[in-house]
């Protein structure tokens, strides 16, 4: 994804029927595919309770999360990707508050900061192209990822692409739009991959995270269940 851009997505849980579904509103199968994807943080989880999630996906390289522009309230969720490597060693110096002098790429801070494989795992994924308004031939695509991990666990998330905070209102209704097409439920809250991981496999790191979202909720902070994945 393009350095800049806001990255607005709502999950759900997806149904035996959704890629039928999908089918019969025009969507388009881009692709299928597998990968692995190595999530880290510190033994304390500082980036995930700043709601900053490092992830490096095999064949694709380093992604760090950050939050977007808060803003509009609601099931969705707002997220910047860094994915250029100096642009993600200068995040992560920001977020944990320490400099590595003559670091150069992600690998290279890993320990100095810290930083250490918490979860690790395997999706496949399907991915779809819909274009709402099809009459509109400029009208971005909403993209759809179908994702079942290796321990069970399916999610779906529909994203739309914006440059400014002023587009994520419109972006929503869209990505609303389509969720009640697809038979979502208005307040289905559906928790990431990693989220589910961590429940799963890390339980201590799982309650560290649920205790600080609890935490900070008056101020407006996100669920955790509800960030990436």
């Amino acid at each position: 994804m393009a350095q800049g851009l806001i990255e607005v997505e709502r999950k759900f849980i997806p149904g035996p029927e959704t890629e039928k579904r999908l089918q019969e509103l025009g969507g388009t199968l881009e692709h299928r595919v597998t990968f692995r994807d190595n999530y880290y943080d510190t033994p304390e989880l500082s980036l995930m309770r700043a709601d900053h999630w490092l992830r490096q996906r095999e064949n694709s390289g380093w992604e760090l999360k950050c939050p977007g522009p808060a803003g509009v309230s609601g099931l969705h969720t707002e997220y910047r990707e860094l994915t250029v490597e100096s642009a993600i060693v200068a995040q992560l110096y920001e977020v944990l508050g320490v400099e590595v002098l003559g670091a150069e790429g992600v690998t290279a801070v890993l320990g100095p900061l810290r930083l250490q494989e918490v979860a690790s795992f395997v999706t496949n994924r399907s991915t779809w192209k819909l274009v709402l308004s099809r009459a509109d031939k400029e009208e971005p695509p909403l993209v759809v990822d179908l994702d079942t991990a290796d321990f069970g666990y399916a999610v779906g998330e529909i994203e739309a692409l914006v440059h400014e905070k002023a587009e994520v209102p419109a972006a929503l209704e869209k990505i609303d739009k389509l969720s009640s097409m697809l038979g979502v439920l208005a307040q289905e809250r559906a928790p990431a991959k990693l989220i589910m991981y961590l429940q799963r496999f890390r339980p201590q790191d799982y309650h560290l995270l649920e205790v600080h979202s609890s935490k900070e909720k008056p101020q407006g902070t996100k669920d955790a269940d509800k960030s990436l994945g």
